[in-house]
């Protein structure tokens, strides 16, 4: 189902942020980008452990208290203040504390972190500036879902970002949460006998309360992805995002028998290019992403009837991104001097979907550092669901311990190359864990392939850029 007539008084922006990994696209990147002007977009990925980590780490600047103190359900905030705040934040070495992982679907207490995680990060985001200001979210992520938009709603987000998946049944919850009703979400389960789904109802957390409904940009890498949705959908979508396998983070499989080069990369070719003339025909406004951020990308991308382009890893590494300033000055200066790549894994994610790399010493990119980890799923939020032999519904991730995953139905060759995305990502923005026997999780880092061609810019704006200077240089020549 289409409403076209909603997007005619949208304000359409030439460049929408990319929501980069857990907390790389943070609420300091997409408030920078959306005071620019432009769609700020913050990563709706693992919110409820990056609120609690923050917590835990004394809140240094106070701007997750801050935004708990407008909670609307105040209750909540107090949890999870009284939960996690440790003042002065953790010991050195302390682990963090970790949240209970779900063994069962929507209960209250699992979706309490979810739904403040969404809250605080959008709150932020949006302080201080009237511009909109959008989440991305990984449809692979089934289970957190539902509390994070809710959460999200509760503080005004303007607009959802979705890819990894098929997202045809968000536009329909986003419907449910602004009326204050309750809406559920079909799981896809692996081996499923029958229908399984999980419910969030508003009221549990406070009285509900009419809500603004966000404006819904699937991300697909075909259009005839984007047609299918336009028919299949439950609720309206008001535009796409259109990305390309040269795109960080995961891409989307080749079309059709996947080859590989020399180096084991999948091969994409000309079915994986997207018709940019019949995406145009459907008749709704389309960014381009996937090796865009460049002013000659943006006119391409005009010129091709898009309204402009999504643009990830120049953001990325901009001084308000969440990504440690000791990766930024390393792969920074990797570019410089060419000592750095990027590696398109097919076996990196165990959502079975490619993931860019960076390939940088010291992290998970080195084999001998991959091997040296001990298999650990604490975080688990790239688990596979399958039903049981008994009917119920189970969890299981193919980087999880071997033994565990074996016990649960899973196969071993599913094992090979996956790497625990979910820690490593958390590394990345200076909040690794220290598992129990004393080691520091280690990062992995996700570029886009543009990353390499960034050596003119840093010539041009130095190392230590900002999502302004993004801005401008990308708009100079529009």
């Amino acid at each position: 189902m289409i409403q076209t007539d909603q997007t005619s008084h949208w304000d359409l922006p030439r460049i929408i942020q990319g929501g980069m990994g857990a907390a790389v696209s943070n609420w300091k990147l997409a408030q920078a980008v959306s005071s620019g002007g432009q769609l700020g977009v913050i990563s709706g990925t693992a919110l409820d452990t990056i609120i609690v980590r923050r917590l835990q780490d004394g809140d240094v600047d106070g701007s997750t208290r801050r935004a708990l103190e407008h909670f609307p359900y105040p209750d909540l905030a107090r949890y999870a203040l009284e939960t996690y705040y440790k003042p002065g934040g953790r010991a050195t070495n302390e682990p963090y504390k970790r949240l209970a992982l779900q063994v069962g679907l929507g209960s209250r207490n699992a979706q309490i972190m979810m739904v403040v995680g969404g809250f605080v990060e959008v709150f932020l985001a949006k302080e201080g500036h009237n511009a909109p200001v959008g989440m991305n979210l990984l449809t692979k992520i089934q289970t957190h879902t539902l509390g994070t938009l809710y959460g999200a709603m509760l503080a005004g987000v303007d607009c959802i970002l979705m890819g990894a998946g098929i997202p045809k049944d968000i536009p329909g919850v986003l419907d449910k949460f602004a009326l204050g009703e309750s809406a559920s979400l079909k799981l896809d389960v692996t081996g499923a006998t029958e229908t399984f789904s999980m419910t969030l109802e508003p009221a549990q957390f406070g009285t509900p309360m009419p809500l603004k409904r966000p404006k819904f940009l699937p991300i697909i890498a075909s259009n005839l992805l984007a047609t299918m949705l336009t028919r299949k959908s439950n609720g309206s979508i008001e535009g796409f995002i259109v990305e390309g396998p040269t795109a960080g983070g995961h891409n989307a499989p080749p079309r059709g028998q996947t080859t590989f080069d020399e180096r084991g990369q999948p091969i994409y070719g000309e079915r994986d290019v997207v018709d940019l003339s019949a995406l145009k025909a459907i008749g709704l406004p389309f960014w381009l992403a996937g090796g865009t951020g460049t002013p000659d990308a943006l006119r391409h991308a005009l010129e091709h009837g898009a309204a402009g382009i999504q643009v990830g890893t120049l953001f990325a590494y901009s001084r308000e991104s969440g990504l440690t300033p000791e990766i930024k000055k390393t792969a920074l200066s990797g570019v410089q001097n060419g000592s750095i790549g990027i590696f398109t894994d097919p076996l990196a994610s165990p959502t079975g979907f490619p993931f860019k790399v960076v390939e940088i010493p010291g992290t998970l990119s080195e084999q001998s550092v991959y091997q040296a980890r001990g298999r650990v799923c604490d975080l688990a939020y790239l688990r596979e669901m399958y039903q049981t032999d008994q009917g119920k519904l189970g969890f299981r991730c193919a980087s999880e311990p071997f033994d565990a995953f074996l016990a649960k139905g899973g196969k071993l060759e599913d094992t090979k190359g996956r790497k625990c995305l979910c820690n490593s990502l958390m590394a990345d923005v200076g909040m690794a864990q220290v598992q129990r026997n004393g080691v520091v999780e280690q990062a992995l880092v996700t570029s886009g392939d543009d990353l390499l061609k960034l050596g003119r810019f840093i010539e041009r704006y130095s190392s230590d850029y900002t999502a302004s200077q993004v801005i401008s240089y990308l708009l100079a020549q529009a």
